[in-house]
């Protein structure tokens, strides 16, 4: 029940991130933390077949347990697996969507493109996809604010432009910082899966040793008595 309640925590923490950058995330982004949420939701819902079970001692409710144990570290290895890939894929993906939604910019009005491509400059201290120069098919010379860092007593007009003197524009591109970002959460998921899945095949052991005391002492015979 605590590895079920774990899972659900990182699925929905990852998702809450992810759903913040939703238009630059395609869509096998938000599969493996929906995946690890219902995997957790499913392993509190068994739990209690080995709770039960446990108590009343029945073989049967044990051994139901078991095997429906033996399905979860299977899926949780898969959703481990698949979280290792994915961040191997966050660069290519994230660099197709970043590249389409830049042409979507509009500073004239303003969309929620607009809002969160200025968001990730500022947040991650960049300009453009690859660089500043992303934006010169868009504006020629002329950059986004969020560009470039406000200096300090700055009053009245402020411009960010692509000339190489301008100091206060950001120097590397989006995708690579950006991108690191997310990868990082989803080694957290891949972590998460596989640390879990070690979890659970003990819990497989350990409760096929249960069912298989109980069936002596009983003294059943066949596979379900």
């Amino acid at each position: 029940m605590i590895t079920g309640i774990i899972l659900i925590a990182v699925g929905l923490g990852v998702a809450t991130v992810y759903n913040e950058y939703e238009i630059f995330l395609a869509s096998k982004f938000f599969s493996i933390p929906t995946f690890l949420i219902v995997i957790g939701s499913f392993i509190i819902i068994i739990s209690f077949f080995g709770c039960w079970g446990a108590l009343k001692e029945n073989y049967c409710l044990i051994l139901t347990f078991s095997v429906l144990l033996g399905i979860i570290f299977i899926l949780e290895l898969s959703a481990g697996i698949s979280g290792y890939v994915l961040r191997s894929d966050a660069e290519s993906l994230i660099k197709v969507t970043l590249t389409d939604s830049l042409g979507k910019y509009n500073n004239t009005k303003v969309d929620e493109v607009t809002v969160l491509w200025d968001y990730v400059q500022k947040t991650f201290t960049c300009c453009g996809v690859n660089s500043y120069k992303d934006w010169a098919s868009k504006f020629e010379d002329k950059l986004p604010l969020s560009c470039c860092s406000l200096p300090n007593g700055v009053v009245g007009v402020f411009s960010c432009t692509a000339n190489n003197e301008d100091s206060n524009r950001y120097s590397n591109g989006c995708l690579t910082e950006f991108s690191n970002y997310i990868a990082a959460h989803a080694v957290s998921l891949g972590a998460a899966g596989v640390i879990i899945a070690i979890l659970q095949f003990f819990g497989v052991l350990f409760s096929c040793y249960i069912a298989r005391e109980i069936k002596i002492r009983n003294g059943i015979t066949g596979f379900v008595g």
